[in-house]
């Protein structure tokens, strides 16, 4: 039987899913195990890119790791992983660094977004503007083919293959250039109609209960262009609606769609409708959720199983790659450690 393509993807650990994330990212790794060899890892050095405060990471990485078993990722099809149990991952992103021009890093999106002036970038830690790098080791360092991505995060991922197709000219071809596998998200904003952030409050998690579920929906910002009642609305510029187009029956969407373009349905009774939705849609990823809390350990066998393999895979590409680049050993020995001789008696 041939070999299934692989499938890296990671999420820094910040705690409980919430349906942006499901919505954007978790849904998409759960529908592809069968058909790829997967392997999912917790970014946790990643998280120190811009927030240095570790204390709650485990709580954090635990929280995280159970909702993607509640979501249905199965590590008996998907390998759960941690970033910084693997040290592979470092030495590669050292070695890529070497290969990564500077110019690369600062024409990032996200360090032109958030290192315009002077002032900015004098704060600007080696960590944030490598972060590119040593993403690109997190893909490599598995030979991963392809990364799960929606159309808007294509160009964060060809700089990865830059560095790739660097690194392989320089040295070799020792790595596949990663490739986007297109998902088809839904992009969920907050209740506040931002992106939905835990650091903003404007979320909703995956195991929710139903009070905070119905508290949430109801707080939810509707459509800002409908000033009285009885005005008639436009549904597909409200938030509201957008989950309920996700959620609810398609036959309930065509009504809400009428009464709310018409005015006939207050936007108090659309919030209430969707948080019972939700409430519904929700139930059994609460329920498994508790059953994973009942046994904790079940979450900490996933993880140490699921590093121990990638270890595995990631032993031998550095292996691979050392002997490339021709470090890590003496003359003669083609980049492996060297040996210790015994001494002969005297």
């Amino acid at each position: 039987m041939p070999r299934k393509r692989r499938v890296l993807s990671g999420m820094r650990p910040t705690g409980r899913i919430h349906l942006g994330n499901f919505e954007g990212a978790l849904k998409s790794w759960v529908s592809v195990q069968d058909e790829y060899e997967c392997l999912y890892m917790v970014a946790d050095w990643h998280a120190l890119t811009d927030n240095t405060d570790t204390s709650h990471l485990p709580e954090l990485t635990f929280d995280m790791v159970a909702d993607w078993l509640v979501a249905g990722l199965d590590p008996a099809r998907s390998t759960l992983f941690i970033q910084s149990h693997v040290p592979e991952h470092a030495e590669l992103a050292l070695l890529l660094s070497m290969v990564t021009p500077i110019s690369w890093l600062e024409r990032c999106p996200t360090f032109k977004e958030h290192f315009r002036s002077e002032k900015e970038r004098a704060s600007l830690s080696y960590g944030l503007l490598g972060y590119p790098v040593l993403q690109a080791a997190d893909i490599l360092i598995y030979k991963a083919e392809f990364v799960p991505v929606g159309e808007d995060q294509v160009a964060h991922l060809e700089l990865s293959r830059e560095i790739t197709r660097r690194f392989n000219k320089a040295f070799g071809e020792v790595f596949p250039e990663p490739q986007p596998l297109l998902s088809r998200t839904s992009r969920l904003l907050g209740t506040d109609r931002r992106k939905m952030s835990k650091s903003l409050d404007n979320y909703i998690s995956l195991t929710a209960e139903p009070d905070e579920i119905r508290r949430r929906t109801m707080s939810m910002i509707t459509d800002t262009k409908r000033i009285y009642r009885s005005d008639p609305g436009h549904p597909d510029e409200c938030n509201v609606f957008a989950f309920h187009t996700l959620y609810n029956d398609p036959e309930r969407v065509e009504e809400i769609r009428r009464g709310s373009a018409t005015g006939t349905l207050p936007c108090a009774d659309c919030k209430a409708e969707l948080g019972d939705v939700l409430v519904r849609f929700l139930a059994p990823f609460r329920e498994k959720r508790r059953e994973i809390e009942s046994d904790p350990e079940r979450v900490y066998d996933v993880l140490r199983d699921g590093t121990a393999r990638a270890r595995r895979i990631a032993g031998r590409t550095i292996a691979e790659v050392r002997e490339k680049c021709r470090v890590g050993g003496l003359p003669g020995t083609a980049g492996a450690a060297p040996t210790r001789r015994k001494r002969n008696a005297p």
